[in-house]
Parts: C-alpha cells; structure tokens; sequence
C-alpha cells in the first residue's frame, strides 16, 4: 500500500512537472513568436492610423482608427485603380506557375528516370546555372528580350518558366522523384502505358506535395518580384503590385504613409493565403525532397 501511494506521487509529480515544462515551452514559443510577428501586425494595425499616429511610438493599435489609407491608396495616383495593377499581377503570375509546373515536372522526369547521351553534362548544367546569380544573366537576357521585340511585354517575364529555366525547381523535383518507387511506373507501361501516361496518371499524382512546393514558391516569388517588371515594363498600365506599391511613394512631397502601408497589407493577402492554405502539402513537399540525393 504504501509502494501503490509512492508511486502514486511519484506519477503525479512527473505529470505536474511535464505541464509545467509544456507551459514554459508555450510561453517561449509564444514569445518569440509575437516578436518576429510584430512587424507585420504592425503594418496592420499602422495602416488604420493617421499618418501623425504612425510616427508617435511603436505601439500596434490606432487610438483612432481610419479606414482612408485603404480608401484613398486604392485609387492610387494614376489613371488606374490598384484593382488593375493586382489584375496585372494576376496575368503575370497565373502563366507562370502553370508554366514552371507543366515544363519542370517534364524536366525532371527526363532527369530522374530516362538514360539519354550528355544527361550528367546537363543535369550538371542545371546545377551550375542554380549557383550563378540572377544579376549575371540580365543584362544577356534583356538583350535577347530587345531584340525579340518582347520589351513593355509580359512575354520576358512568362517564357523562361515556360522552358523550365527555374533550375531550383527542377532539382527540386529531381529529388523528389528519386525518393518514389518506381513499382507502379513499371505495371503501368507492362498494361501498354507510354511514358507520357505514365507521368500524367501515376507520377504527378504521386508528385502533388512537391508540385504544391513549386507553386507556392512562384507565386510568392513572382508577387514579390520588383526587379523583373521594372526592367521589361515600361507602361504603367502593365504594372504589377510590386510596382504600383512604388508609384504610391512620392519623394518630392510629403505623402501619407497609410496609404503605402494599406496597399502593402493588401499585395502580402494573397500570398499569406495561399501559403496557410497549401501549408501542410508545402512542408510535405519540401521534406519528402530532401530524403534522397
């Protein structure tokens, strides 16, 4: 009876020690959550301020909240609302991940299952161009756009994803399918599949987690990218948020900050969407990628 009351205690000492350990870990993770959250719910809560209000301390909650950043940013000042310039990013962005899914699934299917002459000379290729900077490539790439005529265009910003020119992706991929058993591809071309239907009804069903991945990382990229429009855009009509978020910003005059900071939470929704959305399906995909090299 009493080895039954000392262990007993002994059990309840460990439970309350696990809770208090679990609280602990809570409260830490809670923390720093909150501080590397804090300059986004910032942005929130400054974009309801008065542009007085932004710069007198750092606190998150407006004392008088205004929905005119909101109202007045959205008109912008330009002929065109933001609405257009979101649709702009919507025509730039929808192309592109369909493109980078449709050319870096084939591209790395080629890679991770098929012997053809030179594949190690270009798979070492992908992985070269993978190291080299963007900022190297350019200046050759706005030549080739300019002399293709495809300047003030969406088609410099659509075609390299089209071709699978995103390397990252398609190691990517490579490695993703690398870690898949190749059992059914085997009893689907045994039933008379050819490769192209062994890739559309077995592969990519398989290869959905990755090819979430893929999506995700375009579309975050795209709706972040600054440097890409600037170059081959010149029409304001054509511009995308990344852009327009810069019109907003006048640097002759005094403006008012909520306006930039409404507009800016409104381009990062979109983005945060689709990523809490996809979440479970991108962290599959990344880590199923790396279980084989």
């Amino acid at each position: 009876m009493t080895d039954l009351t000392f262990n007993d205690r002994q059990a309840a000492r460990r439970a309350r020690l696990n809770l208090i350990s679990t609280a602990i870990r809570y409260i830490l993770l809670f923390a720093v959550g909150f501080v590397m959250l804090y300059p986004l719910i910032w942005l929130v809560g400054a974009s309801f301020k008065t542009n007085s209000e932004i710069f007198a301390g750092a606190g998150f909650l407006p004392k008088n909240p205004t929905a005119d950043g909101y109202i007045k940013g959205w008109q912008t000042s330009t002929p065109y609302t933001f609405g257009r310039f979101f649709w702009n990013s919507f025509l730039i962005i929808l192309p592109k991940v369909i493109g980078t899914a449709i050319s870096c699934t084939l591209a790395a299917y080629a890679f991770a299952r098929f012997d053809f002459p030179l594949k190690k000379i270009l798979f070492g290729s992908v992985i070269a161009i993978l190291l080299l900077p963007n900022v190297v490539t350019r200046i050759p790439q706005y030549i080739l756009f300019r002399d293709l005529g495809w300047l003030d265009s969406f088609l410099p910003l659509w075609v390299p994803s089209a071709l699978a020119g995103d390397a990252f992706f398609v190691f990517m991929l490579v490695q993703f399918l690398r870690s898949l058993p190749t059992d059914m591809e085997e009893a689907a071309r045994v039933d008379g599949a050819n490769s192209l239907q062994t890739l559309v009804y077995i592969v990519v069903p398989m290869l959905a987690p990755a090819l979430i991945s893929v999506c995700l990382f375009q579309f975050m990229w795209t709706m972040n990218d600054f440097l890409g429009p600037l170059i081959y855009l010149s029409s304001v009509d054509k511009y995308p948020v990344s852009l327009a978020l810069k019109l907003s910003i006048d640097t002759t005059e005094a403006f008012e900050w909520n306006r930039i900071l409404a507009m800016s939470v409104l381009t990062i929704a979109p983005a945060l969407i689709v990523f809490f959305a996809a979440q479970r399906y991108f962290i599959e995909g990344i880590s199923s990628g790396g279980i084989k090299g």
